[in-house]
Parts: C-alpha cells; sequence; structure tokens
C-alpha cells in the first residue's frame, strides 16, 4: 500500500467482530465463561424474582435518560398502548399476505418517526399492541383492544388470546419478557446502536434491529426447537435420535450459545417459570429428559465443544405453554428486547458519536500502489 495513503489499515479484524469492544454499556453485562447475565446491574435470576417487565424497562431507560419508577413506567406504558391501538385497523389491512414479522415492520413504519416526547415509550408500548393484532388476523379472528390498567404480561395475554389470563400464565410471561429484556452486543442491538449513532429517529433503529432479529442465526431458534421434540415422538426415540442428530452433523436446536461456555442462566429462569404453569407437565418433562439426554450424547461425542442447553430451549417450551402461535414467537421476543433496544438507542444517542468501523481491503490492487 502506498505510503502516501491517508487511509490507516486496521491494525486486527475479528470474524463477525467478536471480541471486538465497539461500546460502552452500563444496560447489561454478559459473562460467557461464568454463565452471568447482570441487567441494570442486577444478576438475572434476582431481576426475575423481583421486578416486573415495567421495573426491569425503568431500570434500563434510567440508565441512560431521566429516572423512571417501575408505577410511571407501567402507566406510561399502558396509556401508549391504547393509543398504538388507533393504528391497527391501517396495520392489518396493509399487513395482508405478510407473516406476523413482515407485517410487524409495517406496523413500527406507522410510528411517527421523530424525536419527540418519550418515543421509546411508544415503541414498547406499540410492540405487544401490533402484534397481538397480527397474530389474531392470521387466526381470522378480530383485534382486541389494549386496557391500560393492566401490567404488560397481562395485557399482551389479554389481547392475544381474547379472555382473561391465568395468574401463573400472567407471571411466567412477565418473567420471559424481562429475561429477554436485553443482552448485551448481540446482532440486533448492535444494529439499532448503529443506525442511531447516525442520529436517525429511534423509530428508524428500532425497525432496523427488528430486520436483523428476523434471520434465523439471531431470533429463529424457538420454533426448531419444537420440531425438534415432534420429531422425536416419544421417550424410546429419544436416544437413538440425538445420537443420529449428532453423528450427521446436523445442530441440535436448544443448545450451544456464541457467547456462554457453560448453561444459559435464561434457562434457569424461563426453566423456573415454566414449572408453575399448569396442564404442561407432560411436554415438559418429556422435554426435561431430551435436554438430559441431549447433554449426555454432546459430552460424549464432542468432548472438546462447550455445548449446554440456551435460552431458546426454555423459550420454545415456555412459550408454546402459553399458546403463543409459532409464526409469533419471534415477535413476542421483540415486544421483551424492545426494552433494552430503545435504552441502548438512547445510550448511543448520549455519546453523540457515528460508528464507522474500519475494514480490511484483501482485493486487488492498482499497479501503482505497493502491497503492504
Amino acid at each position: 500500500m502506498s505510503k502516501t495513503d491517508e487511509t490507516k489499515a486496521p491494525k486486527s479484524s475479528a470474524g463477525g467482530l467478536e471480541g471486538v469492544v465497539a461500546a460502552e454499556t452500563a444496560l447489561s453485562r454478559v459473562d460467557g465463561a461464568a454463565g452471568r447475565l447482570i441487567i441494570a446491574g442486577r444478576d438475572l435470576p434476582d431481576l426475575a424474582e423481583t421486578l416486573h417487565f415495567e421495573g426491569v424497562t425503568a431500570a434500563l431507560w434510567s440508565t441512560t435518560g431521566k429516572p423512571w419508577s417501575a408505577d410511571e413506567a407501567r402507566t406510561a406504558l399502558g396509556k401508549a398502548r391504547v393509543a398504538a391501538f388507533e393504528n391497527v385497523p391501517t396495520l392489518l389491512e396493509a399487513a395482508k399476505g405478510l407473516t406476523i414479522t413482515e407485517a410487524l415492520r409495517v406496523g413500527l413504519g406507522l410510528l411517527p418517526d421523530t424525536h419527540s416526547t418519550e418515543p421509546h415509550v411508544r415503541l414498547v408500548a406499540a410492540m405487544p399492541v401490533f402484534v397481538a393484532a397480527l397474530a389474531r388476523a392470521a387466526d381470522g379472528k378480530a383485534p382486541v383492544a389494549p386496557d391500560a390498567g393492566r401490567s404488560h404480561a397481562e395485557d399482551y395475554l389479554r389481547m392475544l388470546h381474547g379472555e382473561e389470563p391465568a395468574p401463573d400464565a400472567i407471571d411466567a410471561m412477565d418473567k420471559y419478557l424481562v429475561t429477554v429484556s436485553d443482552h448485551g452486543m448481540n446482532a440486533s442491538t448492535f444494529t439499532a446502536r448503529v443506525v442511531a449513532s447516525t442520529a436517525a429517529e429511534p423509530v428508524s433503529s428500532v425497525l432496523a434491529a427488528l430486520c436483523a432479529l428476523k434471520g434465523p442465526l439471531h431470533g429463529g431458534a424457538p420454533g426448531p426447537v419444537l420440531d425438534m421434540l415432534d420429531d422425536i415422538g416419544g421417550t424410546d426415540n429419544i436416544e437413538p435420535w440425538l445420537r443420529e442428530a449428532v453423528m450427521a452433523g446436523d445442530r441440535l436446536m436448544g443448545f450451544g450459545h456464541r457467547v456462554y461456555r457453560v448453561r444459559d442462566p435464561r434457562a434457569d429462569v424461563l426453566g423456573a417459570a415454566i414449572k408453575s404453569l399448569k396442564g404442561v407437565e407432560e411436554r415438559t418433562g418429556f422435554a426435561r429428559q431430551v435436554e438430559a439426554t441431549a447433554k449426555a450424547v454432546l459430552k460424549e461425542l464432542k468432548p472438546h465443544r462447550p455445548l449446554d442447553t440456551n435460552v431458546e430451549f426454555y423459550t420454545a417450551l415456555l412459550l408454546e405453554a402459553l399458546a403463543i402461535p409459532r409464526e409469533a414467537f419471534t415477535p413476542t421476543f421483540a415486544v421483551g428486547r424492545v426494552a433494552g433496544w430503545t435504552a441502548h438507542i438512547m445510550e448511543q444517542e448520549s455519546t453523540g458519536r457515528l460508528i464507522r468501523p474500519s475494514a480490511r481491503y484483501v482485493g486487488a490492487l492498482p499497479d501503482d500502489l505497493e502491497v503492504a
């Protein structure tokens, strides 16, 4: 490369930016070696036991903006859900022929894309309203209007199913939303921060994050976990099916993680939440047998690879137990993760710094340039 070239080549590179620090954040810390997830300064198990989704959302927002209490967040989100419902008729008309995730992009596009008062409230509130209406429309049912007086988890289940949710279902959904609210610099969160760094409006940043989430390598694993359980069928077939799959080089859905080298802490929280649900004991018991056998088979056949249960395994079981349609799994994930997305957007905006990484050029060079 020419010595007079003012473009400085990056000193190092990593595939997928793995190990590269792209930002400083006070929102969450993922410790893959220890199997710990810290959100807003607290370990996930403690968070899930002591705060509802509104409380966690308030804690995330308070980290980067004005202080929020859980009650303030609940009131603001309730009012904003009601306001978001005004967009549902237009959304359902525009969403014909689209999947729920594809249509959800349309729904976000209907929101005013401005830096006006508290756009993060509007975004978090709109997500369950739009997902519930789209899921019901896919089943030929009319949308159910939100109730501002209910919790976020309760109202989502009520809007989705059109009936009063049971207390154990509300608690399980709430713990799910808390568990997936934030998770470090994952692909969709990084996408949101990149867009936010350009000074684009928050709706654009969240819409970009949703597009990243749509990719099967990031947000599409829970459904295939259930497909795997369905394919195995019965207890006698668990070990033969798993051995054949591993020997064939197939990936066991719900096991292994890009960051965690031990058990995903989110799996424990969701696994505990499932225990409180009634009527799903047989399915859950079968799944736990599959989990135990899969871990043993993986340890035997892939002893040098740390493959333990990840969040997708128990996400699939929990959402199935709550009668969430499989095609709504990824959008339901977004109902919780949008809390983290909006907090990261605010954090990124506070830096005023454009994210502009370098790339190492490996292509051909003109003859007049020296090769370094």
